[in-house]
Order: C-alpha cells, then sequence, then structure tokens
C-alpha cells in the first residue's frame, strides 16, 4: 500500500501548478462593492468582451430595474424592514445585469448552465458521479481542486463584513476578499444566518436556504455555481462534482485518508495529519458570538475541521438513511404542502430534508432523518447549519441529495407551476430571488430536471429494471388524478354510443320498409362518415 506522504505530495504540487487567480461567481460582485455603486443602487459592470454595462453592444444584455416578486409571504417572519435580505438584492441594488437567450452572469460574460461556446450556442452534458467509481488518479485530481479552491482568491466577488446600515447605507463599504472554496463557506452561512434586530436580540425562525420549499433549488444552484468555479480555476470543462451514495451505509466510508480524511490517532474530533484537509481552517462557526456583537461573519479563521462520524446523539439520529426511506420518500407525490416549513406534513421537500419521519411523512423534528442525518451523523464541523459546508464532505452529501431530488422531478414530472407561488415563507416563494446569489436567480427556474441544466447523474443514465417502474409511475400517477374523468368520460360516451346505435337500427329497420324505387343504391360518403363516427371519449 502507498504511503500518504508522497499522495500529499503530488497533490500540493498539483495544487501549485493550478494556483492562477480566476473569474468566481457569487456573492458582492467586487466591479460592485464601492460607494458609487452603492450610492446608486445598480450593479451593472462592463463585460470584457466589449467594454459596455452587460455587453449591451454585443447584445448580451442590458441593465434593467429588478422586478420583485409582489407575493404574499407565510408568517414566520414578522419583520419588515430590517434584514439586508429582504427582497433581495433590493437594499443594495435596484438594477443590474439582465441577461440575454443563453448568456448568463453579473455582466452577462457567461453562459448559462447547460450551455457553452463563445456565442453560448453549444449544449452540454455532464455526468456527476459515484466518487467511489473514480479511479485513483480522478478522486486524487478532485482532492487537489478542492484544496486549490481553499488556497485560490476569488478575483471577482468579495463578502459583506457589515449590515448596510453599518455601511452608513452604503457611503462606507465594508467588504474583504476569501478564497474561492470559503466564499461558498460564507454564502451558505449568509443564507441561513439569524437576523440582527439590535442590541442583543436576533430572530431565529429565518432561513433562506432550509427548512422551506427553496431548500432544494437553493442547493441545486449552490453546487452548480462551486462546479463551475472550480472548472475555471482549474481549466478542466470537464469537472463535475462526485456524489456519496450513503444509502444503508454502516459508517463513514468517505472518512479515510485516501478520501476526505480519516480520523486523528488522539484526538477522535479532529482530522487525521495524514490527511491535508487536517490544515484546514473553518470560517463562520461562531453563531452565538456574530448575534451578541450584532456583526457578520468576516471570514477569520476559526479552528480546523471537527468531524466525529458515528459519535452523534443516537436518540435523534440512530443511523444512517436506508434505501427503503429514501424509496418512501420517493413516493410522496406533494412537493410541498401545509405550511411549507419544517412542521409540513406528507412533504417530499421537507421529508427529504429531514424534518418529517422517512417512515410515515408525519414533521417530527425530534429526530433528524434522511438529509439532516448525514449532518448530525457527522457530530462536527458539518452539524452546524451555518458553517456545515466548511466539511468537504458537505459537496460530496448535497450532490446525492440533489440526485434524489432529480429522481423525484423525472417520476412525478411536477409542471414549473407545482412550486409555491406564494405563502411560503420568506425567500422561498417562486419567484423570489436566491439570497445571496448575483447574478440572479428565481426559485422556480430550477424546479426543472437536471439535464436542462446541462448535468446528470451517473446511476441515473442507464437505469436498471426497477427503473421502468419510475418511468411508468408518473403516468399510473396522472391516470389516478383524473380518474373521476376518466370514468365520468366512459359513462358519457357509453350513452352516445347506445343513441347512435339505436338511432342506427331504427334507419335499418325504415329503409328496409321502404320500396326499391325510392331507396338509394349507395350511401352518400358524407352521410356514412357520419354514421360510423363515434366520439373518442
Amino acid at each position: 500500500m502507498l504511503s500518504c506522504c508522497p499522495m500529499r505530495m503530488s497533490l500540493f504540487a498539483m495544487g501549485f501548478l493550478l494556483v492562477i487567480l480566476q473569474p468566481c461567481t457569487g456573492q458582492f460582485p467586487r466591479a460592485c462593492a464601492n460607494t458609487e455603486s452603492l450610492l446608486r443602487k445598480q450593479c451593472c459592470p462592463p463585460w470584457d468582451g466589449d467594454g459596455s454595462p452587460c455587453g449591451e453592444l454585443s447584445s448580451r444584455g442590458s441593465c434593467q430595474d429588478i422586478l420583485l416578486s409582489q407575493a404574499p409571504l407565510g408568517p414566520q417572519y414578522p419583520f419588515s424592514g430590517v434584514d439586508d435580505r429582504e427582497d433581495w438584492p433590493s437594499v443594495f441594488y435596484n438594477r443590474t445585469c439582465q441577461c440575454k437567450g443563453n448568456f448568463m452572469g453579473f455582466s452577462c460574460g457567461e453562459c448559462k448552465f447547460g450551455f457553452s461556446g463563445v456565442n453560448c450556442t453549444e449544449r452540454r452534458l455532464r455526468t456527476r458521479r459515484n466518487i467511489f467509481q473514480l479511479t485513483t488518479s480522478e478522486k486524487d485530481k478532485f482532492l487537489a481542486y478542492l484544496n486549490l479552491a481553499k488556497r485560490t482568491l476569488s478575483r471577482d466577488f468579495v463578502i459583506a463584513t457589515g449590515t448596510y446600515a453599518q455601511m452608513s447605507h452604503g457611503s462606507n463599504p465594508m467588504f474583504q476578499n476569501i478564497n474561492v472554496y470559503d466564499l461558498f463557506v460564507w454564502m451558505h452561512y449568509y443564507a441561513s444566518r439569524d437576523t440582527l434586530l439590535g442590541g442583543s436580540n436576533v430572530w431565529r425562525d429565518i432561513d433562506f436556504a432550509h427548512e422551506a420549499p427553496g431548500f432544494l433549488p437553493w442547493h441545486r444552484v449552490f453546487l452548480l455555481l462551486w462546479e463551475r468555479e472550480i472548472q475555471k480555476i482549474t481549466g478542466d470543462e470537464n469537472f463535475t462534482i462526485p456524489y456519496w451514495d450513503w444509502r444503508d451505509a454502516e459508517s463513514c466510508v468517505v472518512c479515510t485518508n485516501e478520501y476526505m480524511g480519516g480520523k486523528h490517532p488522539t484526538n477522535p474530533n479532529l482530522l487525521s495529519p495524514a490527511s491535508f484537509f487536517s490544515s484546514w481552517q473553518v470560517i463562520c462557526t461562531r453563531s452565538e458570538e456574530y448575534n451578541s456583537q450584532q456583526s457578520l461573519c468576516n471570514a477569520t479563521s476559526e479552528g480546523p475541521i471537527l468531524r466525529n462520524p458515528g459519535n452523534n446523539d443516537k436518540s435523534r439520529t440512530p443511523r444512517l438513511p436506508s434505501s427503503a426511506e429514501v424509496e418512501f420518500c420517493l413516493s410522496l407525490t406533494q412537493y410541498e404542502s401545509g405550511s411549507m416549513d419544517k412542521m409540513a406534513n406528507y412533504s417530499f421537500r421537507n421529508t427529504l430534508e429531514g424534518f418529517a419521519d422517512p417512515r410515515t411523512a408525519i414533521s417530527n423534528i425530534s429526530q433528524s432523518s434522511l438529509h439532516n442525518a448525514l449532518h448530525i451523523y457527522m457530530n462536527g464541523s458539518m452539524s452546524q447549519v451555518q458553517g456545515s459546508a466548511n466539511d468537504p464532505i458537505f459537496v460530496l452529501h448535497h450532490a446525492f441529495v440533489d440526485s434524489i431530488f432529480e429522481r423525484w422531478l423525472r417520476r412525478h414530472r411536477p409542471l414549473r407551476e407545482v412550486y409555491p407561488a406564494a405563502n411560503a415563507p420568506i425567500g422561498h416563494n417562486r419567484e423570489n430571488y436566491m439570497v445571496p446569489f448575483i447574478p440572479l436567480y428565481r426559485n422556480g427556474e430550477f424546479f426543472i430536471p437536471s439535464r436542462e441544466l446541462g448535468y446528470d447523474y451517473e446511476y441515473l443514465e442507464e437505469p436498471a429494471l426497477g427503473s421502468f417502474w419510475d418511468f411508468l409511475i408518473p403516468y399510473l400517477e396522472q391516470a389516478r388524478q383524473i380518474q373521476a374523468w376518466l370514468i365520468g368520460a366512459a359513462v358519457i360516451g357509453g350513452i352516445i354510443t347506445a343513441l347512435f346505435t339505436g338511432i342506427a337500427l331504427a334507419c335499418r329497420k325504415k329503409r328496409r320498409g321502404t320500396s326499391t324505387e325510392i331507396q338509394p343504391l349507395l350511401i352518400e360518403s358524407e352521410d356514412y362518415n357520419n354514421i360510423s363516427y363515434q366520439s373518442n371519449l
């Protein structure tokens, strides 16, 4: 067996060779993190290709007013005008680039997900693979890419280190540089942090990425952006995030030095020194400290990654999720229901997220199942919502959660209108923009199959025999939903058929009684069609 030292040296060498500053997609565009942009409330940077705002001279886009959803929100958040994330991103900007066609990005300088080429006209489909199906070189390359992202500063994006009020409403910008990996950790923190109410008061029942309908679309966008940034900083356009299929796992099989880091020999809460992940520093984990100081996470290092898988509270999460629980979750026909939060019953989203029992779909917040179970089971940095993305297992886990979401979309084939348009918790209505992404993405835009976004999953590409049932289920479900209509149509069709049959018999008897001199030799074709035509019903 190869020793860990040569592998670490090769990964470091690969990372060193790849270190170059590249554009990044995320929160505040550097070009808009200044007094002028904040006071004008406008973020329409020039596209490098022609120097015009939003690439307008090249017909890529134009600077437009942001159209905010006016749909009513749920009752979970009773305030207005106290949180910068309300009606995102209007507190900071009310004009941004609106891109045309397949163009995307804060300056319309990129292609929409699933498109590539100079003019973004080429369709592209990439496949996310099981991490245990990667070759050794592919796996080592993935680990090196992670390390590279942790050590590469974002060229195009910065993070906010103060609220809009603390920035004196734009006249005193408070932004800071950050590396590519931590940018995404910070975005996950920012979307899920508490609302600061002044003094030492906070409002905790708020989350723009969890506990509501947007949970799955939000993390779908998060992974797509994270994947794209790795492609950019490495120059590897074929890179995709691998997933960890944790169904029926008896332990954390990725928690080894060969993969995501094994256990420290003397401190079970730390990672083994043989893994370079042991040298990573976490950020945004001290939520109570930020709350008491009424401040935002400023990406200061806060210690090493913590992880002690399996030594969690067994009364809350006794084990990792099973295949049967995933299958039951997939059988649920409603995407969302009731209050559309963590108390929702019979909701696919709430069950997959882990707030409802995966055997009954009844809300039970004393237990953590499916998605939540993985976070609790890791018993460390990944177990706290705001800082969970610090652990690189986060992306493997959420890629698999996204694949379950994808299976549900393919099985039930919902229209986009199935996603709630109104009365969801703040930030989660269909037309709400996702916090804290710039460029802007609406929740409902990602309630679509992954192939339309340019990616697929290895285990969904060539389904096994059981997938015939997956194929058949949506049609059976549609038939069930219109069962009453079908029965009614059949009854009406039977009555119409009986009437036509009676009329035809009566006419035949009448013709038999008519003298041959006045009987037509042939029935006109038009009359024949009228007699023989029957309703499709």
